[in-house]
């Protein structure tokens, strides 16, 4: 399998990995808070207790799982747009690096503090305060804002589009969703922002890796521009 096929396939599973995680978001954990800004901490506490392996499930699928394929990912961009933008390939395999690094942080400290919680639930009241200490730190890394995602996204889809790699409709949704990233630094637009960031990114890793897959550069000028 050559670098850039399985840049394409690292690009869907990014994708797959946001769809896990929303669709767990609104089923499984909807009683907990998560999404809505106001997770009550006693209720995640009492699940891990009763199932603390399907939260590491969803951590290891949302941000290891993710983190792993996005590094396979901007390797292969990298690789592409360094064609014929060199200095724009560094920048963007930098971004990709630290946004990749810290994803997989999130999820290794996420995974810790349930090993953690669970290990207290004798002890609600201490769990619940490790939960939440750690919790906070995990959303430090990138689970509660996404300056990281969004600069990558944005340096990418400008990138790729000058490179040729990706036709105007897939820069422009990339566009979007990385300023909507950026704009998660601002409290008044985080949950609204953060929403617009991860819908576009899922539709922009779809379109990534479907053009990858066709053969990144010469298939681009095939995509119907926006």
């Amino acid at each position: 399998m050559t670098l850039l096929k399985a840049g394409g396939l690292a690009a869907l599973t990014c994708a797959a990995t946001y769809l896990v995680g929303f669709a767990m978001v609104v089923t499984v954990f909807a009683p907990l808070g998560f999404g809505t800004g106001d997770i009550d901490t006693a209720a995640v506490v009492a699940f891990i207790a009763d199932r603390p392996g399907v939260m590491i499930a969803w951590n290891t699928a949302i941000y290891v799982v993710n983190a792993l394929a996005l590094a396979v990912l901007v390797v292969a961009l990298r690789q592409q747009i360094a064609v014929s933008r060199p200095d724009a390939a560094v920048l963007t395999g930098t971004l990709g690096v630290i946004w990749a690094t810290l994803v997989l942080g999130a999820g290794m400290i996420a995974n810790v503090a349930v090993e953690q919680t669970y290990a207290l639930a004798a002890d609600p009241e201490a769990a619940a305060s490790l939960w939440q200490t750690l919790h906070a730190v995990e959303l430090g890394f990138g689970g509660g804002n996404e300056i990281a995602g969004g600069a990558w996204i944005l340096a990418v889809s400008l990138a790729a589009l000058a490179s040729g790699i990706f036709g105007r409709l897939t820069a422009g949704i990339g566009a979007i969703s990385g300023a909507a990233g950026l704009l998660t630094i601002l409290p008044p637009l985080g949950e609204v922002a953060g929403a617009v960031f991860g819908l576009g990114a899922i539709a922009w890793f779809i379109a990534v890796g479907i053009a990858l897959l066709r053969g990144g550069a010469s298939h681009a000028g095939q995509e119907t521009p926006a």
